[in-house]
């Protein structure tokens, strides 16, 4: 397949107008027209991620992050991204990253990260606008509106204490440790909670906002936690990586699936950059 055909399958899940204004997502590196056979998915460029891309000859690789997010006035050896995007080009291979746009894009990163904890009446935590896809079969209606937007609320199963939800999120995203803030803040049970995979300090507004009891999260600071505490809020700090390495599985099964085996994809390992000593 043809990158371009590729990048149109990408496109379809998670259209890039989801992508947040300062984002920076599509094919950010290598040739539209390269023939891929190969495709290695990771959640971030890193120099393994891309030393691997190199050993396994891949021809696509896919991130979730972006590796070029601020401008860069050169490319060359000097800066350890321009080193990498050297290293992909002078391997010719493509590099293409969908951040926001999976995150917010309808089915992708939030309502895969609420299907973990079977939340039942779904919602949208911080919705940013409407998409129209395609409404096949229907042609009094030829296109659906679809909202979108960062993060989802929803109602677990029955009601939990703080702490065990945050040993339930522990657990089905086989995490190595999260952090709990505020566990008796919202009373001494839970069942109205909200999940915003990524760095969500925020989505602390909207969350209190919509009336949630839980925020589930990463990259949530000191002053923005004790804050939300005070205002009724439990926040649950599982790491920017702990809930958005799903990335990784969704994709390479989604792939597998649209692409009917033409594709050889590889995943690679999950690793936690943060450990707790």
């Amino acid at each position: 397949m043809r990158c371009d055909e590729i990048m149109a399958l990408l496109e379809g899940l998670a259209p890039r107008e989801c992508a947040c204004d300062w984002d920076n997502v599509g094919l950010l590196a290598g040739r539209s027209d390269k023939e891929v056979k190969k495709v290695l998915i990771a959640l971030d460029a890193t120099d393994e991620v891309v030393a691997e891309a190199v050993n396994l000859g891949v021809d696509l690789l896919l991130t979730h992050h972006p590796l070029i997010f601020k401008p860069l006035k050169q490319i060359n050896d000097q800066n350890f991204i321009s080193r990498r995007i050297l290293t992909l080009l002078r391997h010719d291979i493509c590099y293409y990253a969908m951040h926001t746009n999976f995150d917010a894009a309808p089915g992708c990163m939030a309502d895969a990260a609420a299907e973990k904890l079977d939340l039942k009446e779904l919602g949208i935590l911080d919705q940013e606008g409407v998409i129209y896809k395609e409404n096949r079969g229907n042609t009094d209606c030829p296109q659906q509106e679809i909202a979108y937007g960062i993060g989802k609320t929803g109602y677990l199963k029955t009601e939990m204490t703080v702490r065990e939800v945050a040993l339930m999120v522990k657990e089905r995203f086989g995490l190595p440790f999260l952090s709990l803030y505020g566990e008796h803040a919202p009373g001494d049970k839970v069942e109205f909670i909200a999940i915003s995979p990524g760095s969500g300090k925020s989505m602390i507004e909207p969350a209190l906002k919509a009336g949630v009891q839980v925020l589930i999260t990463g990259d949530i600071g000191h002053h923005d936690a004790i804050d939300a505490a005070a205002n009724g809020l439990a926040v649950i700090d599982a790491g920017h990586y702990g809930l958005e390495y799903l990335f990784m599985d969704f994709m390479a099964s989604y792939m597998r699936k649209e692409t009917a085996g033409k594709l050889e994809i590889y995943e690679t390992e999950v690793a936690f950059p943060a450990v707790v000593i």
